[in-house]
């Protein structure tokens, strides 16, 4: 544990990542508690108003609303969705993807077929489609980006999969009688936990640009729910009026979670690889 978290702080950027990833979990969760605005009923007399006038320290958008205070309820969803949509996709391409590995044969072949032909479809275009079938809300973004986004971690988990199954431990554990059940959650899962664990905040950092993308499309959240991606949206038409603080706030929010994000899973995989242990 000591070693590891000596790699991870001896990586400057995966540090930084860290200390900007708290700082934006802090300012989305804790924000409306330091400074509550009402981000539900309009005010239409102090719709666009420059940072700074009356009291507002980055403006107010189109309806008036306080867009310090925007940004942070908006941090909370795009959080939100990304986080638990990331967990799901993680959880779901574990088990597949160890499943398939550890049982090989034709159950593997069909199993990693399946991936190769959700993989074939882009992510966004999946979601268009059902936004424009049902209504999107926070729980039905969640499941559904969990549910586009699992095929990879599938693909990746498989692969360590079938190489953890042929090891001494793994064969042991089968020579005494342990199920194909236990095996693979006691023993093939928790020796792929490195590469889920780095894999992880990608598919965070990914579910967090997939909700920026179908937000800034239209077909995210539905007002007065927002994110960061839907305040892109509705800042947009403006910005030709020089109305620069309805866009840059949640566009620099989106490019720092992501990055930091990124940064984070960088320094957990120097953490986790056997080379860098060796080191």
């Amino acid at each position: 544990m000591r070693a590891g978290l000596r790699r991870f702080a001896a990586n400057r950027l995966a540090v930084a990542g860290a200390v900007v990833l708290a700082l934006l979990v802090l300012f989305a969760v804790l924000g409306p508690l330091v400074y509550p605005t009402d981000q539900v009923t309009t005010d239409l007399a102090s719709a666009n108003l420059p940072p700074g006038a009356d009291g507002h320290p980055l403006g107010t958008d189109a309806l008036g609303y306080d867009n310090l205070g925007r940004l942070m309820v908006a941090g909370r969803v795009s959080l939100l969705v990304g986080v638990l949509a990331g967990a799901l996709a993680t959880v779901v391409g574990t088990v597949w993807g160890a499943v398939a590995g550890y049982v090989g044969g034709v159950v593997d072949a069909v199993m990693m077929r399946v991936v190769d032909a959700g993989i074939a479809i882009p992510a966004i275009f999946l979601l268009l489609v059902l936004s424009t079938i049902v209504r999107p809300t926070v729980g039905m973004m969640i499941v559904v980006l969990g549910l586009v986004s699992w095929l990879v971690p599938a693909r990746l988990i498989r692969a360590e999969a079938l190489s953890v199954r042929t090891r001494d431990y793994v064969v042991a554990a089968r020579a005494m009688g342990a199920t194909h059940r236990r095996t693979v959650f006691a023993h093939v899962i928790p020796n792929t936990v490195g590469t889920v664990v780095v894999n992880a905040t990608f598919q965070v950092a990914d579910a967090i640009l997939l909700v920026a993308y179908i937000s800034f499309l239209g077909m995210g959240v539905q007002p007065p729910t927002t994110d960061w991606g839907a305040m892109l949206n509705d800042g947009i038409s403006f910005i030709y009026q020089g109305a620069w603080w309805l866009i840059l706030p949640p566009g620099l929010a989106i490019v720092l979670v992501v990055c930091a994000l990124n940064f984070v899973g960088d320094g957990l995989r120097d953490v986790v690889d056997v080379r860098g242990r060796a080191a």
